[in-house]
């Protein structure tokens, strides 16, 4: 899968440049990066990641290594997951945060706003049924308000489904008393999220392997 042999300028490196939008210079990088955590192997494994400081306090660390080995986010029209993946998988997930470049034109920034917005939708769709279930939504909330150990699961769970019936008088405008909302497809995360600039603010910062990170 996706191994690399290459070094900058060749011809590897300028086809998943084209792919990516990743500069050679920053294909290199990750290249060190993905060789240090996989411990020079040619393939990363979902236990590899759990070496990484940063990603350990992340309250949805999960859903982010399941995006790794999610073939929805690999450009490959697949779908289901893998078991591991190789460097060109692992930069095509990363270029999801990588953000607009500043010569993109008003079609192509709003191409990548939809791609990153369909990564996230992805990660949260965890049974792939094009759908953000009230369980899925209410699990990535408890998981981000119980974090902390200052709210407790069954309130964490209350402000959850308070939440998804905000989302479903959004998405669905006036409901009936006998009506079910199903839960959140694409096409109402797109317009919940019509008005947040997620370009630019999609970032991953777990990369860095040298520098131990303590939890709060």
């Amino acid at each position: 899968m996706g191994a690399l042999q290459s070094v900058p300028g060749h011809p590897e490196y300028a086809d998943l440049a084209e792919k990516t939008g990743f500069s050679f210079e920053q294909i290199s990088v990750l290249h060190k990066r993905f060789k240090q955590l996989s411990h020079n192997e040619q393939t990363l494994r979902r236990d590899h990641f759990n070496e990484i400081p940063d990603l350990s306090c992340n309250p949805i660390r999960s859903q982010i290594i399941e995006a790794f080995f999610d073939q929805r986010n690999f450009h490959q029209n697949s779908e289901g997951k893998v078991q591991e993946i190789g460097f060109e998988e692992f930069l095509v997930v990363m270029s999801h945060f990588r953000p607009p470049s500043l010569h993109m034109t008003d079609d192509q920034r709003e191409s990548v706003r939809k791609e990153k917005l369909r990564f996230l939708f992805n990660m949260h769709d965890t049974d792939n049924d094009g759908t953000i279930t009230l369980e899925e939504y209410r699990h990535v909330v408890e998981e981000l308000l119980s974090h902390s150990g200052a709210l407790g699961r069954e309130t964490a769970k209350s402000i959850a489904d308070a939440a998804m019936l905000e989302v479903a008088s959004i998405s669905m405008g006036h409901m009936e008393p006998d009506e079910f909302y199903e839960g959140i497809t694409f096409e109402h995360f797109l317009k919940l999220l019509s008005t947040f600039e997620i370009e630019s603010r999609m970032n991953i910062r777990f990369l860095n392997m040298d520098t131990p990170t303590l939890c709060k």
